[in-house]
């Protein structure tokens, strides 16, 4: 027996998301989120809107940039005076 696909609304999945609804319009326009249209409905299957959010993922450290402690100067600073 197949297994049963959980499909989700744009509105559910923008719930779960924690997004606008225009949100998820928009990542699907973008190709970014895989979502179907059945007539004028559109669903996203569950495991889609999973390997999105896994792809979405930040890696640790890649938020240097945003930080406002001056850490990042430091380093910086500290490879100067290094080299």
């Amino acid at each position: 027996m197949a297994d049963v696909v959980a499909w989700l609304t744009t509105s559910e999945a923008s719930r779960r998301l924690g997004v606008d609804q225009r949100t998820v319009y928009r990542l699907i326009d973008d190709g970014k989120l895989t979502a179907y249209k059945f007539g004028r409905l559109i669903r996203v299957r569950e495991p889609d809107l999973e390997r999105f959010l896994e792809s979405a993922r930040i890696s640790p450290g890649s938020l240097e940039h945003l930080r406002r402690d001056g850490r990042r100067g430091e380093r910086r600073s500290r490879a100067m005076a290094a080299g």
